[in-house]
């Protein structure tokens, strides 16, 4: 019970450390020049370079759906549902935490050891005599383009999946396309909408806050030092983004519904 404590505690902690240093990395960015520049090359990072890998997973994960659900759905006579079930899950669920799954993976990890390795290389401790705020310098615009960049490639992953759904359930097992599509439709409430937007925000400030905040602070939390050290930072971040993403997936839901 005790080391069950100690955990919570420890979590409890490390949360409230990466939120003051999302809040203090934003409202310092804000006070920063050429701040727009920033913005972009950051959604270019997070954005532009994870745009294939949601298109994809999109794609797949929506073509999966239409095969399982469908052959689910037949042995109740049912079929007809296969869009309800499709749009419902992709949209409120699938959507947003398989997106941001993806990105952690792929702008995640490169955003944590390229901030692990500017640390490891005194570039930090340069920004910060020159007396440039290295947290807004290096974390504020890409906190900004992950709130940005999070919503819209849930989108994406929401309509190539429901593309995917139609491709299996119609074109290849057989159920008619408008039948499909009116369930979409029909089913899908603004609520729904919104709640796979609003994780997505969450989502998106917050594991790139996780990531920014394990390569920035990885030659005290690492257990070695050097480049081994980034490489853990950057499995840690990782790690408890994902932790996060469906730990919080779930809290929001429960809220939500």
């Amino acid at each position: 019970m005790d080391k069950i404590l100690k955990i919570i505690t420890f979590s409890v902690r490390e949360l409230g450390e990466i939120l003051l240093f999302i809040i203090n990395s934003i409202v310092g960015f804000f006070l920063c020049q050429k701040r727009f520049s920033k913005i972009i090359i950051s959604s270019y990072e997070i954005g532009f370079r994870c745009l294939f890998i949601i298109l994809v997973i999109g794609l797949f994960t929506g073509m999966v759906m239409g095969l399982q659900m469908y052959y689910t759905l037949i042995k109740f006579g049912a079929e007809s549902a296969l869009g309800t079930a499709i749009s419902l899950s992709i949209i409120r669920e699938l959507g947003p935490v398989l997106s941001a799954l993806m990105i952690v993976g792929q702008s995640g990890s490169a955003i944590c050891s390229e901030i692990g390795i500017q640390r490891n290389d005194e570039q930090i401790d340069a920004l910060e005599t020159m007396g440039i705020g290295s947290r807004s310098f290096l974390a504020g615009p890409r906190l900004l383009a992950g709130f940005i960049c999070f919503p819209i490639l849930t989108a994406i992953f929401d309509l190539i999946g429901l593309w995917g759904g139609y491709f299996s359930g119609s074109i290849l097992m057989g159920l008619d396309a408008a039948i499909y599509w009116n369930k979409v439709f029909s089913s899908v409430q603004f609520i729904d909408v919104l709640g796979g937007f609003i994780k997505s925000f969450i989502f998106g400030v917050f594991t790139i806050g996780i990531c920014c905040y394990e390569g920035y602070y990885s030659h005290i939390k690492s257990s070695y030092p050097g480049i081994r050290g980034v490489s853990q930072a950057a499995t840690r971040a990782v790690v408890k983004s994902s932790i996060f993403i469906l730990v919080f997936d779930y809290l929001i839901t429960s809220f939500l519904l």
